[in-house]
């Protein structure tokens, strides 16, 4: 996970990279003169990089590049990018979030380059994950370069010391998922003779049940029926068979009671103070509730593991993220040839090698860091950080992290080992691409009729006729013209 608002020692902490170097060549030998780059990207910092930041200046020479970067802050970057888009007056990249829909609307009035048939020509651009560029496409063509961001991220983290205590192994089924619950929940797996323990804590966040739900084979939001249409994952049978598993987790008392009003902000507590045995959630929950169990008590250090997906009765599935935060998009007022697009795909390229990621997250060998006993070492010189932070950015990461990290800790590895095998397992949305504009109108009150009777069934208010109910206010809703829409947008696409 990358963390971009937290100071660089704990991004480093935290991230894991590879330091295998796939990309292109190691600087610029054209002799050139460096080629000016206008960027307009977000900022973590109050005191973002200048131009006499010796990490820029270096990464400057190494792409052959001027840059001129306008950092704005996080906190405002969507009404500085909104009134950039309407001044007409664009630098040569910007960085559009996600698909927004002023940014939608920029690329259908034609302000941006559709760099579909240009990507392929380069080397980590090239790399882009498949499942990202259809997540990230606007009706399947790409208008902007992601910014990778782990894509099997979501996995369950567990209480290995609790395993042990009851001889069981790490789940590998459904089933077996039911039984470490049950046990967790009634065989006293903290040994302290107390009947004080729950298998799985869940808060009224609902994405435990998203991820938990994928196990069962349902689709990712869309999937497609034996015709060939999409239809939503709630019309599918796998759905019900799932909510039919989560009732029965609730009934026989395995999750907590209150998990629909439960505050999202204390959600691992219970894990922490250990009272629950299982949080649903992202990988790297994993080492960060490890490690505030160890504050308080160091013999928690083996305490904690992570797995990915359990198998269902249909294979082994993971729900992904979007894989993405934000989109490189370069525009066409600024960058008016092919020629110039070109270049400007050079230097992106360029900012993906393991050099390029290094100098931008890292800063500069011998000033902002050494290498150690072959260990990276980080500056302790807090103006020195300063001068290089925020610079990451600029970076895509693909078609992967190549950048330096301290020594990482075991279950750290462990998570990116889970993170990376699950992208093997990711159900995609065939419909991310697809510009819905029912739904831009009527999206929040349909999703909120599914995941109200979700909750609703679980807890036991409604039953199958009242599961069959919600569909069908669903679709007298908007949902019917919704399905008649996506199903025209995806036969064009294709």
């Amino acid at each position: 996970m990358k963390l971009w608002g937290m100071p660089l020692l704990f991004v480093v902490l935290l991230i894991g990279c590879s330091d295998e170097e796939t990309g292109s060549d190691d600087g610029n030998t054209s002799g050139d003169n460096p080629y000016n780059i206008s960027i307009m990207t977000t900022a973590h910092t109050p005191e973002p990089p200048t131009d006499d930041s010796p990490a820029l200046q270096a990464l400057e020479e190494y792409t052959n590049t001027d840059l001129d970067i306008t950092f704005v802050p996080n906190s405002n970057y969507e009404e500085r990018f909104n009134i950039t888009l309407a001044s007409g007056e664009l630098p040569h990249i910007l960085l559009a979030a996600d698909k927004s829909p002023s940014f939608i609307g920029a690329v259908e009035d034609g302000a941006f380059w559709d760099l579909t048939d240009y990507v392929g020509e380069y080397e980590n651009l090239s790399q882009m994950n498949d499942i990202v560029v259809n997540n990230s496409s606007i009706d399947g063509k790409i208008y902007g370069i992601y910014r990778a961001r782990p894509l099997g991220r979501m996995a369950v983290t567990i209480r290995q010391d609790w395993l042990n205590n009851l001889n069981l192994e790490t789940p590998e089924t459904i089933d077996d998922f039911y039984n470490v619950l049950k046990a967790f929940s009634e065989d006293d797996p903290d040994g302290n003779g107390q009947d004080d323990t729950t298998g799985m804590i869940v808060s009224e966040y609902d994405g435990p049940w998203d991820i938990m739900q994928t196990w069962f084979g349902v689709p990712n939001k869309w999937g497609e029926d034996e015709e060939g249409n999409l239809q939503p994952h709630f019309m599918t049978d796998e759905y019900r068979e799932a909510l039919d598993f989560f009732k029965k987790l609730y009934d026989e008392e395995l999750v907590n009671e209150d998990f629909a009003v439960m505050d999202s902000g204390k959600w691992h507590d219970a894990f922490i103070d250990g009272k629950a045995g299982v949080i649903v959630d992202v990988a790297d929950a994993a080492a960060r509730n490890r490690n505030k169990m160890v504050e308080s008590d160091p013999s928690m250090e083996d305490a904690v593991d992570v797995f990915g997906a359990v198998e269902g009765p249909n294979g082994l599935f993971n729900l992904p993220t979007t894989g993405y935060s934000g989109l490189f998009a370069i525009s066409k007022t600024a960058v008016k040839t092919e020629e110039e697009l070109k270049k400007v795909l050079e230097f992106l390229d360029k900012l993906n090698t393991e050099e390029g990621q290094t100098l931008a997250t890292n800063g500069v060998e011998g000033l902002h860091y050494e290498i150690e006993d072959g260990e990276y070492v980080m500056t302790t010189d807090q103006e020195k950080l300063y001068e290089f932070q925020d610079l990451n950015q600029l970076l895509m990461f693909i078609p992967e992290d190549r950048f330096l990290v301290e020594k990482q800790t075991e279950l750290d590895m462990k998570e990116k080992e889970v993170i990376a095998a699950n992208e093997d397992i990711a159900v995609a949305n065939p419909a991310e691409p697809l510009i819905s504009e029912v739904y831009s109108q009527r999206g929040q009150q349909l999703d909120n009729i599914i995941k109200d009777a979700r909750i609703k069934y679980i807890v036991g208010q409604i039953d199958e006729q009242g599961l069959d109910e919600a569909e069908t206010l669903w679709k007298t809703s908007g949902g019917d013209e919704y399905i008649e829409e996506i199903n025209k947008l995806y036969e064009e696409i294709q």
